[in-house]
């Protein structure tokens, strides 16, 4: 299992585009993955679940991984968050 804090810097947050982009690329991945916030923690894979979170950009958030590519998954999301950068 493995997991890092990553800050969101995505212009307009996790509106419900950018929440769908984040589903597809979580869901290409094996591993199950979870983003934390707060209190809440919810699988990445769900669309309903990443919606109930309201993330604005630069918030942080924890992508936790754990399966057979939990690297590349934190690596890929973690690309995604950063606006590709």
């Amino acid at each position: 299992m493995n997991s890092k804090t990553i800050q969101i810097k995505l212009e307009n947050g996790l509106d419900a585009r950018p929440v769908a982009l984040l589903v597809q690329e979580a869901s290409k991945y094996d591993s199950r993955i979870y983003i934390c916030t707060g209190d809440k923690k919810v699988n990445a894979k769900s669309i309903m679940g990443m919606m109930s979170l309201g993330l604005a950009a630069g918030e942080e958030l924890t992508v936790t991984a754990d399966g057979e590519d939990e690297d590349a998954a934190i690596c890929g999301l973690e690309k995604f968050l950063g606006n590709n950068a």
